[in-house]
């Protein structure tokens, strides 16, 4: 393995923009009986943290039972609207093309450093045929930890398991659309790669410090020359 590539889903790969809030409506009224208020910021955060932040802020403990009961309940309120988020959600110009590209390159391993639960990461690729070139099994993912470098961690352990040899953080390459994907790269020494087409702009990733920005990942040659050069 020459390089790991760790990809974000949400604004990098895909945009589900409005489904959040209503999964999430759907599993508090599912497991409290409660009506969703307010939705916290979710933007480059895990799942964990998220959904720790509705119980709180709807008045009930976030202990493990119900944290789980509401992991359960948000992956049902996926699997439910698949059909729904294929047709309104869309997959981000050029990212069918990058994955695509990206595991002809020999050397690559590609798989995701994701705020999402796995089985709701799978969902929404699947939902636009993403899928096929990601390995989940190798996967971090939001359910384990609220800061995002643990989940970095998590996939490097498990492809140094795979391959049978230590992986170097520099050799670890997280591409992601928030400060914070950066922010949770630089923490674990990986190669932090920012594409500006969620909420944060090509300037703000950089002041991340981000080793390199794209403003899309529609130009596949330039998608390819960041993550072989950052």
């Amino acid at each position: 393995m020459t390089r790991l590539v760790l990809w974000d889903i949400d604004s990098t790969l895909i945009n589900a923009h409005g489904f959040g809030p209503r999964w999430y409506r759907q599993a508090l009224a599912a497991v409290t009986g409660r009506t969703l208020q307010r939705m916290p910021d979710t933007a480059g955060r895990t799942e964990l943290a998220i959904t720790t932040d509705v119980l709180e802020h709807h008045g009930v403990p976030a202990d493990e039972p119900t944290i789980a009961a509401m992991f359960t309940a948000l992956t049902s309120a996926v699997a439910e609207t698949r059909d729904e988020l294929a047709e309104s959600g869309t997959a981000l110009p050029g990212a069918a093309q990058a994955l695509a590209a990206l595991a002809q390159e020999p050397g690559f391993v590609q798989t995701l450093v994701t705020g999402n639960l796995a089985e709701v990461a799978f969902h929404k690729l699947e939902a636009f045929d993403l899928h096929h070139h990601v390995d989940f099994e190798i996967g971090g993912f939001g359910g384990g930890s609220v800061h995002r470098h643990d989940l970095i961690s998590d996939s490097v352990a498990k492809a140094a398991d795979r391959c049978g040899t230590p992986i170097a953080p520099d050799s670890v390459v997280v591409v992601g659309d928030t400060p914070h994907d950066v922010a949770g790269a630089l923490r674990f020494g990986a190669v932090a790669v920012g594409v500006a087409t969620g909420g944060s702009a090509e300037a703000e990733l950089r002041a991340a410090g981000a080793h390199a920005v794209l403003p899309d990942l529609a130009d596949t040659g330039a998608v390819l020359s960041a993550l072989s050069a950052a």
